[in-house]
């Protein structure tokens, strides 16, 4: 196997254990802590599990107020999905791989949450006192978060310095042919 398709098959395993752990922690907070019915968690004096519905996308927006809005961002969003997979599998670079799985295996547990419940399950609450930097969120939407961020720091601090051109496959530059 070629050091990139170790690369790719890395990023895809990545995905999964994101989308797995996501998986296992939802189902942690429904069945066995029953969260639904007791609400709130108290585990730290910044950090609760709260019970949380979310029937948007980022931030609450695009809010899935019928079944067919509910079908449409699962559409949506498993669209959005299939790019990313896409876009994985044509990167080349290890740390874009590894972002992008990260947003991949989120995505999918989202996508998972809103098409069998018509809702996302969000339970991490960080808060200071009654502040909270964050909304209620899930591994999923950290994973997501920390993908897209790897993503931006990369594009933003990683680019091709001006007047480097690339050179085509016979060593010559673009201005040479």
């Amino acid at each position: 196997m070629s050091p990139l398709a170790a690369r790719r098959l890395t990023g895809l395993l990545l995905a999964a254990a994101i989308f797995l752990i996501d998986q296992l922690v939802k189902w942690l907070v429904v069945g066995p802590l029953a969260l639904r019915e007791r609400e709130v968690i108290g585990l730290l004096p910044f950090f609760d599990l709260r019970w949380t519905q979310n029937f948007g996308v980022s931030l609450g927006m695009l809010t899935a107020n019928s079944m067919e809005m509910r079908w449409i961002l699962v559409g949506v969003t498993a669209l959005i999905g299939l790019g990313v997979f896409v876009w994985m599998l044509r990167e080349k670079a290890t740390w874009d791989i590894a972002a992008l799985a990260l947003v991949l295996g989120g995505a999918l547990g989202n996508i998972r949450d809103r098409a069998r419940f018509g809702y996302v399950i969000d339970y991490a609450d960080f808060h200071i006192g009654e502040f909270r930097p964050f909304l209620i969120f899930n591994i999923a939407d950290a994973a997501i978060t920390i993908g897209v961020v790897i993503i931006l720091a990369r594009s933003f601090f990683l680019r091709e310095k001006p007047g480097k051109t690339e050179t085509d496959q016979t060593g010559n530059s673009p201005a040479e042919t």
